[in-house]
């Protein structure tokens, strides 16, 4: 009989966003009448057709590999290089980043990025040679729940989180974004605009953490999956608009939001060429060599159309559509903040993130506001205890949807301060 990964055993339930839709799904079974009128904006999936560019790419693609002259077999592992020159001129040269082609790794998105990246680093806890890590408090639960499965924590505590990750409370006094680790970390995780409080760093917060990477010889794994969103262009969008990332950072993008590819699939991380790790004797190795020796192991690249269709995305009717896609979601986000604030609510995110972030009014808990406003107005929102300790007492509004779902989802929310909590 194979032994089972233990680590696994670790995880506190099954993963969040399933069992939101197993909650939904049980509530919908056994109230049929009332199914027809459950609003989804808890999980963060898209809702528009794809860019017109895309799918014509994809299209054409297609007919390629109908006919022996044009058909395509396997590429690069990391992806094609028209591809990638596309994306380092579009999301970096562009915008005054130097960046080699070479430094950007395709692949199926961010989230399974994030996961992969954790191979090629050494695991276990720290006093078992492993790395110490360190996130946000709330947080995506993937970065946790990867470290959990790797073997990079301890138990579960009481009341959420594990042993021996180090969190970073993102508070409403610190504006989400907390500052760096004052105790030992070898890496960190930071997503902004964050998932979930739609939150964003400034540069020179940004600055904090890069400064602080390079003289801890710490490694940033930065999630960037929002960075369309943000409209103020003095925020920054990359963590290598910030002078030294490049010798700290590696940065995970993905399509999902910007090009609606959440089914399609595709997304990119970069590993610049300078960033190091250190083996257990000490030695200094580059890290994009071990990424590179990963994917040439274990994957075949991104699928023929997926790429092209990624290469259309940096046409200019491409880059237009997509921010037609941008501003018609952002455009939802305003309509669910603006229907938040005029109801008392406090309130953040929704100016540079497809996420309302809302305090729970009344004393509510997370899981019951949720509750209330599935089983009174069947609308879906995210609790915001499934990303961590701090995230109690808040929930999550996607702004992923429809315009008419929206404005409902707007209207539906007045249930929650209309509520009298039961007085003992």
């Amino acid at each position: 009989m194979p032994l089972v990964n233990d680590h696994y055993l670790k995880l506190a339930a099954g993963y969040f966003f399933p069992e939101i839709a197993r909650r939904v799904g049980a509530f919908a079974e056994s109230h049929p009448a009332l199914a027809p009128r459950i609003i989804r904006c808890g999980v963060g999936d898209v809702t528009e057709p794809l860019p017109p560019a895309a799918v014509a790419a994809m299209h054409a693609a297609a007919d390629e590999l109908a006919h022996r002259a044009s058909f395509r077999g396997y590429g690069p592992a990391t992806g094609h290089d028209f591809v990638r020159n596309a994306i380092v001129e579009g999301d970096f040269r562009a915008r005054g980043i130097g960046m080699d082609a070479d430094e950007i790794f395709l692949s199926d998105g961010s989230k399974p990025d994030a996961s992969a990246f954790l191979e090629i680093l050494a695991s276990g806890t720290p006093d078992r040679g492993g790395n110490r890590i360190a996130v946000c408090d709330p947080v995506y639960p993937v970065y946790v729940d990867n470290n959990v499965m790797q073997g990079n924590t301890g138990p579960a505590l009481p009341g959420g989180g594990y042993e021996g990750i180090v969190y970073l409370r993102a508070t409403p006094e610190n504006g989400f974004v907390p500052e760096p680790p004052t105790e030992p970390v070898d890496v960190a995780f930071l997503c902004f605009p964050n998932n979930p409080t739609g939150s964003v760093a400034t540069r020179e917060q940004l600055g904090r953490w890069v400064k602080w990477a390079l003289e801890h010889d710490a490694l940033i794994c930065f999630d960037a999956a929002y960075e369309a969103y943000v409209r103020d262009p003095a925020l920054p969008r990359s963590i290598f608009e910030v002078p030294g990332a490049d010798r700290c950072a590696i940065e995970f993008r993905s399509f999902s939001k910007n090009g609606g590819f959440t089914g399609v699939r595709g997304g990119y991380t970069v590993v610049p060429k300078a960033v190091e790790g250190r083996t257990a004797s000490g030695e200094r190795v580059p890290l994009h060599r071990l990424w590179t020796r990963r994917w040439s192991t274990c994957s075949n690249g991104v699928s023929w159309p997926v790429q092209r269709a990624i290469a259309a995305l940096y046409t200019p009717e491409g880059q237009e559509q997509m921010a037609a896609l941008v501003d018609f979601y952002m455009g939802n986000a305003a309509i669910l903040r603006q229907a938040c604030v005029d109801l008392g609510l406090r309130t953040w995110g929704g100016d540079h993130a497809p996420y309302v972030w809302v305090q729970c009014p009344r004393g509510l808990g997370s899981w019951e506001a949720f509750d209330l406003l599935l089983t009174r107005e069947q609308l879906v929102v995210t609790p915001g205890a499934g990303f961590g300790r701090c995230g109690e007492g808040f929930f999550r509004i996607s702004a992923f949807n429809s315009r008419e779902n929206v404005e409902e989802a707007g209207r539906r929310l007045a249930v929650l301060t209309a509520h009298e909590p039961a007085r003992a």
